[in-house]
C-alpha cells in the first residue's frame, strides 16, 4: 500500500493556504496537498487530467483559486 501523505511529512492544515515554498506555479496544488494530506503530485496530475479532459476548464479554476487564496 502506498503512503498518501504529503511529501513534506507535515500533518494536514486546518485551513487552506497557498504553499509558495513547494510551488511549481502559484502553490495551489502544494497548498491543497498540505490541506488534504494527499501528495502534491496527485493534485498536479489531477489538474492536468482535468484540463485535458475538461477542455481547459481547470485552468480558470486554478487561477481563481490562486487569486482568492492567500
Amino acid at each position: 500500500m502506498t503512503n498518501i501523505t504529503s511529501s513534506n511529512n507535515r500533518p494536514p492544515q486546518s485551513g487552506f493556504h497557498l504553499d509558495k515554498r513547494d510551488a511549481k506555479l502559484f502553490g495551489v496544488c502544494s497548498g491543497l496537498a498540505n490541506w488534504s494530506g494527499v501528495d502534491a503530485m496527485w493534485w498536479r496530475l489531477g489538474f492536468v487530467a482535468a484540463t485535458l479532459l475538461g477542455f481547459g476548464l481547470a485552468i480558470p479554476i486554478y487561477i481563481v483559486i490562486a487569486l482568492i487564496a492567500d
